[in-house]
């Protein structure tokens, strides 16, 4: 693993903030504020918000915080993000994935029809068309809602963020928010906080859990959400078993009234199965891009713009995926990393800046296709997702 250089290194809190919950649109506004410098609450905002997409401060003995003479790196690329996104339309800024999101429901009419056909094909092709449905709707949506990049009103992002994670992916709004934003990103690859560990499961071996047990993501995913549920209010749990139930129990009714299911069995099997059609790419896809990459120790991690290029990792362009799965998840993780409420397609337009960028500052821009990571992964299994290393292999200078 790389060494993290003395001079990239900024003191920062452990863990903190861990305590107060995250809204899916909270930071959004900071992202893209301009700060002048002459303000200590502006140059104060990213650290309150776990992420500090307004660039990087200098610590001074006793003066407080000051900026360095020269503009930092992450300030200066967040300024020419800044440019583009303010010159973009609506519809290039969250239109495009709306409609791709609208398009994905309109597919669950004809696939609910088709699953009723007695013809194999046509049977088949529904359940196809329901599998990408859902893994649309369930990844691409879920995410997206998560950072609030669905909207800009605040009570709207709320909104989307219980109807995509709890109605549509049988999850708990409040632990997917929280878990993503201010652990994985706030954290990235930092030991103990987003070292992406959760997707860790050390008693399987390399071929159930590269191609069996993703199988099971959706039944694991509802009993999590349960186990969550400890943490939250009552009016909160309620909520979401309500939600959860109301989601699983309408895709259940459509498959019987529309579909003409009779048996109790097969109409779970089918859920099930159109369910994991894309559970395999979407675990791989989450353990491709940052495990087996640098880690940081959490007292000593790198500046932001250092710990993202070497933490987060692209892959190729996939006509599928992309469109299942969103641009932010395959083909802009390193963008999207860096600016995480920008939309899938805003993700998509900014890349050739921000790799120009990178590339100019001798940054690094990590990139690998799909194959190449899961052979990695599956040579090195026991390496990547068994054994810990060591802090001291991963962060390099103490």
């Amino acid at each position: 693993m790389q060494n993290v250089p003395e001079e990239w290194r900024e003191e920062q809190s452990v863990g903190g903030g861990r305590d107060k919950d995250v809204k899916p649109w909270e930071g959004r506004e900071a992202l893209f504020q301009r700060n002048t410098g002459n303000s200590k609450q502006d140059m104060s905002t990213g650290k309150e918000n776990g992420e500090k997409e307004n660039g990087e401060m200098m610590h001074g003995g006793g003066k407080g915080m000051e900026w360095t003479d020269k503009e930092s790196l992450m300030m200066e690329l967040t300024r020419l993000v800044q440019k583009t996104v303010k010159e973009s339309s609506w519809w290039e800024r969250r239109g495009i994935d709306i409609t791709i999101l609208a398009l994905a429901f309109l597919l669950l009419p004809p696939a609910f029809l088709l699953l009723g056909s007695s013809q194999a094909l046509v049977f088949v092709l529904g359940m196809v068309l329901m599998g990408v449905s859902h893994a649309v709707i369930t990844i691409k949506g879920t995410h997206m809602a998560s950072h609030g990049s669905l909207s800009e009103s605040p009570a709207w992002a709320d909104v989307w963020a219980v109807f995509f994670i709890e109605v549509c992916g049988s999850f708990t709004a409040r632990a997917g928010v929280t878990g993503h934003i201010k652990m994985h990103h706030a954290h990235t690859n930092v030991i103990g906080l987003g070292d992406s560990s959760t997707w860790k499961i050390p008693c399987l071996p390399r071929g159930v859990y590269l191609f069996i047990a993703p199988l099971a993501v959706p039944v694991i995913t509802p009993l999590v959400a349960l186990g969550q549920l400890k943490e939250h209010s009552v009016g909160q749990a309620l909520r979401t078993v309500l939600m959860v139930f109301l989601g699983l129990y309408a895709q259940y009714w459509l498959l019987i009234h529309v579909s003409g299911f009779q048996c109790l069995y097969s109409t779970l099997l089918c859920m099930l199965l159109c369910k994991a059609m894309f559970s395999l790419p979407y675990i791989h896809v989450n353990i491709f891009q940052h495990i087996g990459l640098p880690m940081f120790s959490p007292t000593r991690r790198p500046k932001r713009i250092y710990q993202m290029t070497h933490g987060v990792l692209n892959l190729p362009r996939n006509p599928l995926l992309d469109w299942i799965f969103g641009h932010s998840l395959i083909n802009c993780h390193v963008e999207h990393h860096l600016f995480p409420f920008l939309s899938d397609n805003m993700c998509l337009k900014v890349k050739p800046i921000v790799s120009q960028y990178l590339k100019e500052k001798e940054l690094p821009y990590q990139e690998d296709s799909y194959l190449s990571r899961l052979q990695l992964f599956f040579h090195k299994y026991q390496e990547l997702m068994v054994f810990a290393p060591p802090i001291t292999e991963l962060v390099g200078v103490q």
